[in-house]
């Protein structure tokens, strides 16, 4: 036995409809007039935030992106019944009739009601049923109802064989009678349709595609925003960073000067003299009073390459019978920094174990692991490796590093004079 029919496909454009009324508003709006039954029913997706059916995947698609929505409940089993296109077809026939039925009562203000006239058909079907044996009354009452064509009529006959007026003639209103279109009229109003359904499928597109271009530009302000906020933050953590430099570098400072006094202060008690120089003092009261009146200079600290350039020139002054040692470090250390700067996400370029008997002989034993730690490498806890911290990584201080070893290497006279 043949499975039921659960919906209609449209044979031109495969469009899936529940019924035949569906099937007619097709029709009605892009012309096409080839539809087949098939037993696969309509697809029914159910969102379960707003409850708005999806019948194709697509559909679900643009819901979700629409509204975020993305829980669907499948109710395609439950929604599909089974079709009796014939009984569909009376239905929507009977309606469309029902509403062209002209009223019994009489006009407003006693006027006598319209006048009934017999439709009018097809003449050569007509004349086809008659010779079929089809009395004039039931052919014509059966082209009028069941759309015009001769199969139409016969199968409209057969299931109306038990009306009481059957073989009565049909009336309609004046006003209803309209001829039949003939098939080059019927032909440009399908045309017409489809051009009218054709022009607003394409301003439904370009309504979309406005819409897309809206998205597009937001989008597009949002990284700019987003990315100038991030090139913002990176802006104030540098200058956070050189900040604090500052500051350490100014306590350390103070801690030396006070180191200072507090040595000349032990030298002057061994000596028997007490902890200040009185004319010293009365020197420093006299520069004290020359400064209130002279403006305030402040002087610049070493910068970071200085102090760097000074850790190289101690190493060539302490060890300078020993050059090829002392520009093998140079060297060694330029690859440390180089490896750094390619790439400062690979921790293994950040970190140096003290305990490597090479590094020793290469850079420890010659006094070159302040310069690193000038870079911002740090000893862990038991002094077995020193580590740059990916925080700290700074391109332009690497760079400045790089500088100040290239010179060391290249210049003959580092640290001679």
């Amino acid at each position: 036995m043949a499975s039921a029919a659960l919906s209609l496909v449209c044979n031109q454009c495969g469009s899936q409809l529940k019924n035949m009324k569906e099937a007619q508003s097709h029709a009605d709006a892009t012309g096409h007039s080839d539809f087949a039954e098939s037993t696969e029913a309509v697809l029914q997706l159910v969102c379960s935030d707003c409850g708005k059916p999806c019948r194709s995947k697509t559909e679900q698609d643009l819901h979700t992106q629409r509204t975020g929505h993305s829980q669907f409940h499948d109710k395609t089993a439950e929604a599909a019944k089974p079709m009796d296109t014939e009984k569909q077809m009376q239905q929507i026939r009977e309606e469309e009739k029902a509403a062209e039925m002209p009223s019994t009562s009489m006009e407003i203000d006693g006027a006598a009601a319209e006048e009934m006239v017999v439709p009018q058909v097809d003449a050569a079907a007509l004349q086809e049923l008659q010779d079929m044996g089809f009395g004039i009354e039931r052919a014509t009452r059966a082209l009028h109802f069941s759309g015009g064509s001769v199969e139409s009529a016969i199968n409209w006959v057969v299931e109306h064989e038990n009306d009481a007026n059957i073989d009565e003639m049909p009336k309609i209103p004046k006003s209803q009678d309209k001829k039949p279109l003939s098939k080059e009229e019927a032909k440009r109003k399908a045309a017409e349709l489809a051009e009218k359904a054709k022009r607003k499928r394409e301003e439904e597109e370009r309504a979309r595609e406005r819409e897309r271009e809206k998205e597009r530009v937001r989008a597009g302000k949002e990284l700019l925003e987003a990315k100038r906020i991030e090139e913002a933050q990176e802006r104030k953590r540098i200058i956070e960073l050189k900040r604090q430099e500052k500051l350490e570098e100014q306590r350390a400072r103070e801690k030396i000067k006070a180191r200072l006094e507090e040595d000349k202060a032990e030298r002057r008690r061994k000596m028997g003299l007490p902890p200040k120089d009185p004319e010293e003092e009365k020197k420093k009261e006299e520069e004290k009073k020359e400064e209130v009146k002279k403006p305030f200079v402040p002087m610049r600290p070493a910068s970071k390459a200085e102090q760097m350039r000074n850790v190289l020139r101690t190493m060539k002054q302490q060890h300078k019978d020993q050059d090829e040692r002392v520009k093998k470090a140079f060297q060694t250390l330029l690859t440390y920094i180089g490896n750094v700067a390619r790439a400062p996400d690979e921790e293994k370029y950040r970190t140096i174990r003290l305990t490597n008997a090479a590094f020793q002989d290469r850079v420890g034993s010659l006094g070159g692991v302040p310069f690193l730690e000038l870079l911002g490498f740090e000893k862990d806890a038991a002094g077995e490796t020193i580590k740059l911290d990916r925080s700290k990584v700074d391109q332009t201080l690497l760079n400045a590093a790089g500088s100040e070893l290239n010179t060391a290497i290249t210049n003959p006279f580092f640290g001679v004079l």
